[in-house]
């Protein structure tokens, strides 16, 4: 285990809120990545790029970032012909945001999202084929220099177990962080997994940390956090979205500016959130907030 890994362990142990960075993909596509392009391969392509946008969130202060491998298993790839490519684009990318952290002495979380597949009955896939997907991908993140793993913005409860036995197999501090939704029969997932079956869940299958990421905004987090709190004495995550620029008569609007959501980040900390970072949307001003809002709590 790295010393920087152990270090932010002993900060969670303190009590410490941590902060984790901001959006990758929103970012990527104001930086030119187009709609249709294969996020990864930029880690080969445009690996500049990507550590650019690594350096503007660890200047901003997250003391853990993420990498570009969100897509970065073979089914994803499959979809852009990049199949064969999943060792070459996960390794890259750890290998970038590891090269950036270590300017700054951070940590990295290497991101593993679905793979856009189910399981049987639900889908077409064998739980040994998922699980040997995932443990692909994260061998490569491991390979790269990644301290962590992050998995994130699930929805199927057996896809984020399958993912997090592969991160805990291959010895990688995991975190795991699902999507809910406002339903007629309370907070769950698109596919009806409650708040409390999800973190109840990570936690029995080994996640160091539980949480939530995307699909909420800083308000409904707050409240995700309450109701996760009970279930669980492991640490908290939370990464809200932020509503996109709009154009109302001629001009840009931003709903959701960086101090206005800093703002709630004290209920987060009330509600016994640990890690709070952002998703869709947050950019490094988001992050410059968070931090100047959680550095006030001490």
């Amino acid at each position: 285990m790295s010393a920087r890994l152990e270090k932010l362990k002993s900060r969670l142990a303190a009590g410490e809120m941590l902060l984790c960075d901001g959006a990758w993909g929103t970012q990527m596509q104001r930086m030119g990545l187009a709609v249709g392009d294969c996020p990864e391969e930029w880690n080969v392509t445009q690996p500049e790029k990507v550590k650019q946008l690594a350096r503007e969130y660890y200047a901003a202060g997250a003391d853990l970032g993420l990498t570009n491998t969100f897509g970065g298993n073979r089914y994803r790839l499959e979809r852009y012909g990049f199949t064969d490519k999943v060792r070459e684009f996960n390794t890259a990318g750890a290998a970038l945001s590891r090269q950036v952290a270590d300017e700054f002495d951070r940590t990295v979380a290497a991101s593993v999202g679905p793979t856009g597949e189910y399981v049987e009955p639900e889908g077409l896939l064998k739980e040994r084929e998922m699980y040997d997907a995932f443990h692909e991908q994260i061998a490569a993140l491991k390979e790269g220099g990644a301290d962590a793993i992050c998995v994130e913005t699930m929805y199927a409860l057996d896809e984020a177990l399958l993912a997090v036995k592969a991160a805990r197999d291959l010895g990688m501090f995991c975190v795991a962080s699902m999507t809910f939704d406002s339903t007629p029969d309370g907070v769950k997932t698109v596919l009806g997994v409650s708040v409390a079956e999800a973190v109840k869940a990570l936690d029995a299958g080994g996640a160091d940390v539980v949480g939530t990421n995307c699909g909420n905004g800083m308000a409904q987090m707050v409240e995700l956090a309450r109701l996760m709190r009970p279930v669980t004495r492991k640490p908290l995550l939370v990464r809200p979205n932020t509503s996109l620029p709009e154009t109302v008569d001629g001009k840009t609007v931003q709903h959701e500016t960086p101090e206005g959501m800093a703002a709630s980040i004290r209920m987060l900390r009330d509600a016994g959130v640990a890690v709070v970072g952002g998703c869709c949307g947050t950019t490094p001003e988001h992050v410059r907030a968070f931090r100047a809002a959680i550095d006030k709590l001490r």
